[in-house]
């Protein structure tokens, strides 16, 4: 396949002009919806997002003004069968990655047998703090979210993983709340698959892998606070289970265990789902000058009073540079073959991909192996030839800080746009989730990108979103 073919397949309405399937019944009904209450819908959308508060800050911004991020009304359509080698694929991965990190941090026997390299223990998300502990279940990313992309009719490959503190699974469920709130007549008519239970899911998998002994554990979200840029979400999901938003200032250790402070006095706490980096999360070990942390956590951890989810060093798992051989720990530690694909990815650490990339940058897109959120990446297609040239600098000074891919012909899905109706490029996030079982709800966050022909569908970067359709019955 060219996987850089400039004709992207479009989801609703593939080049022969032939409405496929899975949309047929809601091409039926888009074409019947005046234009103008469909836009009114987006409007009322809008208005109802920013009086919930579902906004976010940007990073490097110094206005301090939040943004909203840009919520599609035209939703994305998956059939039953897609749907389940998806999340068979994600569960896969998830269960690899899962033990590929148990493995590091104990026996390390996929370095021994030569299919990652020894390097990767200089990785600067690997931390040589946790080896040789032992946590709860084996599970050290409860939380995982696979970003998908899609190039043809049955072709799915997986651009990255995100197991450190992956975000915007409240997009997710506040995109379908708005979707039966505004179109509640498509609800009868389709039979789309329930997602609502994820807060519920999340908080069973949190509450299994509390420390050995603990019968009724406490569970708290810590957040960096009001100002990081995905807050809305932490304060949703700790109101969706029930449990407390805290900050490092509301926690202490004591006796080797966490203790929350409360007005009636300290309570103990077993299972924190924290939404902090590593680096922040305890200023005896990692950046002394963090404001944000609990100063001796983690030697409570290591000694098994209390649980992080996700665990302290899962960085090193989702590192584009660990992304290439994700493959191989599925062959190693499962002896299967992977459900889905890797986009096929160039290590410029090595001579001949290096020489490649630099003679194709204007056809590639390089990224920072520890880069998120659409910094530090060049698309090639679509940058200047100053920025091409700046970039081939930036990668010759450090080429190990860099991999490359073909430019994908992401599939389009129509959305509303200024102009009206038009196809826009298209992601998905789906959450996995790990405790006793690796299971994930039938529904995901996709991402657009709103400007045409754009590829980068992150929200710093100027992407929307869109609610997800599973049908049970396609």
């Amino acid at each position: 396949m060219d996987m850089a073919s400039r004709i992207p397949f479009d989801e609703m309405q593939p080049q022969d002009d032939a409405v496929r399937e899975i949309y047929r019944v809601y091409a039926a009904w888009l074409k019947s919806f005046p234009l103008q209450q469909l836009e009114r819908k987006r409007q009322e959308a809008e208005v109802l997002f920013r009086r919930v508060g579902i906004t976010f800050n940007v990073y490097g911004e110094t206005s301090g003004n939040e943004r909203l991020i840009p919520f599609d009304v035209i939703p994305r359509l998956l059939g039953s069968a897609e749907w389940q080698m998806l999340s068979s694929g994600a569960i896969q991965r998830v269960k690899a990655l899962n033990l590929f990190l148990d493995d590091i941090y104990h026996k390390q026997e996929i370095i021994k047998a030569g299919i990652v390299p020894a390097g990767i223990l200089a990785n600067a998300q690997y931390r040589p703090e946790m080896y040789g502990v032992d946590v709860p279940g084996g599970v050290y990313a409860h939380i995982a979210g696979v970003d998908l992309v899609r190039t043809g009719e049955s072709q799915f490959y997986v651009l990255e993983d995100n197991l450190r503190t992956p975000s915007g699974v409240s997009y997710m469920l506040e995109n379908r709340k708005m979707m039966m709130r505004l179109f509640p007549e498509l609800f009868r008519r389709y039979s789309v698959a329930p997602m609502e239970h994820y807060p519920q899911v999340l908080m069973n998998n949190l509450r299994v892998v509390a420390p050995h002994g603990v019968q009724d554990p406490v569970v708290v979200l810590l957040t960096p606070g009001a100002y990081n840029s995905a807050y809305f979400e932490h304060a949703f999901l700790a109101q969706q289970m029930g449990v407390e938003l805290v900050e490092g200032q509301d926690l202490f250790v004591r006796n080797n265990a966490v203790y929350m402070r409360t007005t009636e006095g300290p309570k103990r706490v077993d299972v924190i789902y924290r939404r902090l980096d590593d680096d922040y999360l305890d200023p005896l070990v990692f950046k002394p000058d963090s404001m944000l942390g609990v100063p001796g956590l983690l030697s409570v951890y290591r000694n098994g009073g209390v649980t992080l989810a996700n665990a302290v060093g899962t960085g090193v798992a989702d590192d584009k540079a660990t992304y290439i051989h994700v493959p191989d720990m599925i062959r190693f530690y499962l002896g299967e073959e992977p459900i889905l694909s890797n986009v096929p990815t160039y290590e410029l650490s090595k001579p001949d991909d290096l020489k490649y990339v630099l003679e194709h940058l204007a056809e590639l897109v390089v990224k920072e192996v520890q880069g998120s959120g659409g910094y530090g990446m060049l698309v090639g297609p679509a940058a200047t030839k100053k920025e091409i040239e700046e970039f081939r600098l930036r990668i010759l000074s450090a080429p190990d800080n860099y991999i490359a891919q073909p430019t994908l012909a992401l599939s389009t899905c129509p959305t509303l746009v200024e102009q009206g109706i038009a196809p826009r490029h298209v992601d998905l996030r789906p959450f996995v989730l790990s405790g006793k079982t690796v299971t994930l709800v039938p529904g995901a966050l996709c991402r657009v990108a709103l400007k045409e022909g754009s590829l980068v569908v992150n929200s710093s970067q100027g992407g929307g979103t869109k609610d997800t359709w599973v049908l049970e019955n396609a």
